[in-house]
């Protein structure tokens, strides 16, 4: 990232000449960044602004007076006095040379119209080189996401640096030497085959096209650009949409302030789900007596059997008309809604603003539920508010950072990369996680803690600080209280007493307990191996007494960060998509807030907090619920004992789902209402950062597909509301005055900006990017310090079930695979459901990997691909949750953190034996053969 010229440094800046004017320059800046600044064009082929300057291509020489040679503009730092040249005939000659020498290796097939290359060529007047061509390698498209064209390249290194320096996944090197120097793979192998993880960062820093999308994706014309936001995980990456014929042709990162320009997998490459044959473009009503249960399917390509084609008005009125009907016979609280953490801030609002004052009740949530809500819970507990204190990138300012829970570089890939870059700069890594993740090589030292065992772990660190006399005496007396009892409840956790039971040595827990405590500016991030425990919200409960026991917050490098899975999940929860809150987290059930919502938005509000997931479901086969509105979940996917919440979804009267495609939940429905995908709508979005930025639309949805805000306010008059909401800037006007902590920023900045972090309370404000600096938002202005208990699993392996199932996401498939299954390049990467196994396991299950095991539970089971992974411990098996051929779901136990209403992902028992039998996931042509036993 190159640092901007901020105000207030006059006294630092050196001065120079630049082609004859006075330049202006921060010490550190190099020649060429000085130039940029003041929009002095110089010729660059190996430099790109943000990596480390190479100096190896010599395009960008620069003449300086009293000097014998040239110099390159990319390493040099202007000293004060110095008189600098860039377009005198000496500097020019060169440059001129360096880009026909260069072209000359080039071949005149085209990659990438109008490359850097060419631009410069063009600039300089290069025409036609006249050297001899070098011997040209052979194109590799053995890769689904990329093209390796070596013939173009230009070994400029800047691929090697976006790589190993950027990305640091280090796959590409520079390898031999003299002519027969190369790009390579790993070791010289085919892109395809290498460890290569498909980021595409060599592909946006690629100057000539030598690394370009697969299937000619530079060569189609494109109409437009448009500028938005990923939109998979909580780390919010900006992006721009290259449009050709309303369909998205390519994408690049752009320079946001979570991702400056990087992207995963995913982002860069997981777009085309958009266009796929199964798009909803036509509301759909089950036909009369098709059936529903658990075990009902529909096959998304073929879908006329079950549901008929409907207009609009017919769908609204039967959808709007059946709920109103349940909700006056039947009492507010027969009815529940669920909302979606990857629509807009807007959506969020107005959807629970609709079950609030439509439906009546606060039977309201959405996945928040099943990822960090006991992470929630215990932070409002402690702190006084749910959100991060930093952004993720304050770990390039963190001496130590303490990781737990957490495989960013699966669930949050360009998050991992900062963590990554500040390892390189000397920040001390430590990584606690039952499962050895590739960030395990980058730790100064990784605990691998027993599953379950959390508390034991963060008790035993809390004990060595307090017995060694390391705790921040000072910051706990000003800003704390519930000290005492914390102390007196971590004295009877000794790392001596816990190692036994954590399985991390007694030396090793006082070492990273001390380089905590002891370090200028800790960090801690986490997962949902925290939160989704019967003990999460402990879990949490010690991440943030560790964090005031050692005064690690309210500073720069400091603080606590729980990651958000999905992409606006934060900010779902912060417009009230949850039972017990309105909008800003505040209680339902406080008088004064409760009044506050009942003026703003004129009705009478129900003042009992709603039900949760999981309470939802059980609420049905209470007979309690009748009725539903699901936007853009798939709780028949994402649920834990997912038959159990299947069969609630068929037991319903009726059932809405306001969807992109028939997912599995749609299955159930008895209304299809067919919504817009992320591109193609405008609204805002909150990132793990707390920055709320502005995702503009793209593309115009397919056939008779609305606009997912259209459909709300739509259903919201079937409701007899009277909503007049003209365009999403009107919807976040009234989320300002319900949400005092956005109240600063307006439409217009957001248009300007992209970007603004909350809390921002006054127009004007810049935002907040670190928080707690003084105080805490909690009535006495001190942080909650709560003891925490060794709480086991609900469920404990036995004779029976003798293996421990740990749930989550793979780095190619988000969430349940609606999206990231319908895209061409993911699903040929991962097409199958796999289970990680120790290889050790699988010897002993005498099977090979790659073949085919059953994994059973007290509550189903499911056959997949066994897959060797020594980052998972002896005993455990790890699955992903996003086949339906073999939902993990079907697995996993319901019981529930008391707190947080979390489920138990991460940790049930189970069995494992050799075999199974394969089927087809219907309607996928893509896809692997297996489904569950």
């Amino acid at each position: 990232m190159n640092a901007p010229l901020e105000p207030g440094l006059a006294q630092e800046l050196v001065t120079f000449k630049l082609n004859g004017g006075d330049v202006e320059a921060l010490p550190g800046e190099t020649i060429i960044q000085a130039a940029d600044r003041i929009g002095v064009e110089i010729p660059r082929l190996c430099y790109k602004p943000g990596y480390r300057p190479d100096g190896n291509c010599r395009a960008c020489m620069v003449e300086i007076k009293g000097e014998r040679v040239l110099a390159p503009s990319c390493c040099r730092r202007p000293t004060k006095g110095m008189e600098v040249v860039s377009d005198s005939a000496r500097a020019l000659h060169s440059q001129k040379m360096i880009v026909e020498l260069l072209a000359s290796d080039v071949p005149q097939r085209i990659y990438k119209p109008d490359s850097e290359l060419d631009y410069w060529r063009r600039k300089l007047n290069v025409v036609a080189p006249r050297f001899p061509g070098r011997a040209q390698p052979q194109v590799d498209n053995s890769h689904p996401a990329m093209s390796v064209n070596l013939d173009a390249c230009i070994q400029c290194t800047r691929c090697v640096r976006a790589c190993r320096e950027e990305q640091v996944n280090d796959v590409i090197g520079y390898a031999f030497r003299g002519a027969r120097s190369a790009i390579v793979f790993d070791m010289g192998d085919p892109m395809g085959e290498s460890t290569c993880v498909a980021c595409g960062e060599c592909v946006q820093a690629c100057p000539t096209g030598a690394l370009a999308p697969a299937k000619n994706a530079y060569l189609k014309p494109i109409d437009k650009k448009v500028g938005s936001v990923c939109p998979y995980c909580g780390v919010g990456c900006q992006i721009t949409y290259n449009i050709a014929d309303n369909a998205i042709v390519h994408v690049e990162g752009r320079d946001g302030p979570a991702n400056h320009e990087r992207l995963c997998v995913k982002g860069r490459f997981g777009f085309d789900y958009v266009g796929h044959p199964h798009r909803l473009t036509k509301p759909l009503i089950r036909r009369a007596g098709v059936e529903k249960t658990a075990d009902f399917t529909v096959d998304p390509a073929n879908y006329g059997t079950v549901f008929r084609e409907a207009t609009w008005d017919e769908a609204l009125a039967l959808a709007g008309g059946t709920l109103k009907r349940i909700r006056d016979t039947r009492g507010p609280r027969a009815l529940a809604g669920f909302g979606s953490a990857k629509g807009s801030n807007e959506e969020a609002y107005l959807f629970q603003k609709l079950v609030r004052t439509g439906f009546g009740s606060n039977n309201v949530d959405h996945c928040t539920r099943l990822c960090h809500a006991s992470s929630v819970a215990a932070l409002l507990e402690g702190i006084g508010s749910g959100a991060v204190s930093n952004p993720v990138m304050d770990v390039l300012q963190s001496d130590v950072i303490l990781l737990i829970g957490a495989n960013p570089v699966v669930n949050h890939p360009v998050a991992a990369t900062w963590m990554k870059n500040a390892t390189k700069r000397g920040t001390k890594l430590i990584l606690a996680d039952p499962r050895r993740s590739e960030l395990a090589r980058h730790a100064a030292h990784y605990l691998q803690f027993k599953p379950d065992t959390d508390v034991a772990l963060l008790n035993a660190m809390m004990h060595t600080i307090v017995e060694e006399g390391l705790a921040a005496e000072s910051f706990i007396a000003d800003r704390t209280s519930g000290y005492e009892a914390l102390k007196s409840n971590v004295a009877s956790y000794s790392p001596e007493a816990m190692a036994p039971v954590c399985g991390i040595d007694a030396e090793t827990i006082r070492k990273v307990a001390r380089l905590f405590a002891q370090s200028r500016a800790s960090m801690i991030l986490w997962g949902m191996g925290i939160s989704q425990h019967v003990h999460g919200t402990d879990n949490a409960r010690c991440l943030i007494a560790l964090t005031m026991l050692t005064g690690q917050v309210g500073r720069p490098g400091t603080g606590l960060h729980p990651l958000r899975g999905q992409n606006n999940v934060q900010g779902a929860s912060d417009v009230g998509l949850i039972p017990m809150m309105y909008p800003d987290y505040s209680r339902v059930d406080n008088d004064e807030l409760h009044a506050k919502f009942e003026a703003l938005w004129g009705t009478t509000l129900d003042s009992k907090p709603g039900l949760t997931v999981v309470e939802i479901m059980d609420a049905v086969h209470a007979g309690e619920i009748r009725g539903m509105y699901i936007m853009g979940e798939n709780p028949a996917m994402s649920d834990p004992d997912v038959r159990h919440a299947r069969q609630a979804l068929a037991e319903l009267e009726m059932l809405v789902v306001q969807d992109i495609f028939l997912t599995e939940t749609a299955y159930l429905a008895d209304v299809v209402l067919p919504a817009s995908a992320f591109p193609e709508k405008t609204g805002t979005f909150t990132n793990t950062d707390r920055a709320v930025q502005l995702g503009r639309q793209a593309l115009d949805p397919p056939g008779e597909a609305r606009q997912d805000l259209a459909i709300i306010i739509d259903m919201a008059r079937q409701l007899g509301l009277d909503w007049q909401y003209a365009h999403p800037r009107d919807v976040f006007e009234e989320m300002r005055k319900a949400m005092p902590s956005i109240a600063g920023i307006t439409w217009e900045r957001l248009e300007r900006e992209s970007a603004v972090t909350y809390p921002c309370e006054h127009e004007g404000d810049p935002g907040t990017r670190v928080v707690f600096t003084e105080d805490f938002p909690t009535l006495s202005g001190k942080a909650k310090l709560v003891p925490a208990q060794i709480i086991p699993a609900a469920e404990q392996p036995d004779a029976r079930y003798p293996y421990v199932l740990i749930t989550g996401r793979q780095l190619e498939h988000w969430h349940t695979g609606s999206m990231t299954r319908r895209t061409e390049v993911l699903d040929a990467i991962e097409p199958g459901p796999v289970a990680s196994l120790n290889p050790s396991d699988i010897a002993a299950l005498n099977v090979e990997p790659g073949g085919i095991i059953t994994v059973a539970s007290r509550r189903g089971s499911v056959s997949l691909y066994v897959r060797a992974d020594h980052g998972t411990p002896r005993g455990a098996v790890f699955i992903p949750f996003c086949f339906y051929e073999a939902a993990a779901n079907l697995l996993t136990n319901p019981v529930l953190d008391p707190f947080g209403k979390i489920p138990e992902f991460k940790y049930c028992a189970v069995s494992v034996t050799a075999g199974g039998r394969e089927s087809r996931r219907l309607g996928y042509d893509t896809v692997a053969q297996l489904a569950d036993d």
